[in-house]
């Protein structure tokens, strides 16, 4: 019997930073049994240059990222998420479509990449701290049982996966 492949969704709203490198961290250390993807409220059209180059410079693929529309999850030909996660306070706060399947959902927050202050080399760490953050919050998810788990239970432990 094949092992179920997970599809899991980040919302952020521009769809520029933060949930495009968890789309990449987990579909590698996903080793096949995620398949990851992102989208925003109101992409950007364009990907943080220091999260693109943070993310080829540590081994992620950066080749099929771009920012794009949740719209693009609407559609009936799109894939089933089981998962949607949303990692920045605007998405968070917005009114989300409702997915197909009832995915499991969950707010992780992490910092605003956006902003731009501080020197070129504070940017670049506070891109590399977010980018910890959150493969450390993608290997949390990897680890849960989740074949083992029930729906309820599903939720509850990836709720819990936002304060660790």
């Amino acid at each position: 019997m094949t092992e179920k492949v997970y599809n899991v969704l980040f919302l952020c709203a521009e769809n520029s930073a933060r949930s495009i490198m968890a789309e990449a961290i987990l579909n590698k250390l996903g080793h096949g049994r995620f398949h990851a993807f992102s989208a925003g409220s109101q992409p950007s059209g364009h990907i943080n240059p220091l999260a693109i180059d943070l993310l080829k410079s540590v081994g992620y693929s950066v080749d099929n990222l771009r920012s794009k529309s949740w719209d693009e999850f609407q559609t009936d030909d799109a894939p089933e998420m089981d998962f949607v996660f949303t990692v920045c306070s605007d998405a968070a706060e917005e009114v989300c479509p409702v997915w197909k399947g009832q995915p499991v959902s969950a707010h992780w927050h992490f910092a605003d990449l956006a902003s731009g202050q501080g020197s070129l080399v504070q940017q670049k760490e506070v891109v590399h701290h977010v980018l910890q953050e959150i493969r450390q919050r993608v290997q949390l998810l990897l680890n849960l049982p989740l074949a083992k788990l029930d729906k309820a239970a599903l939720h509850h432990h990836v709720q819990t996966l936002q304060s660790a």
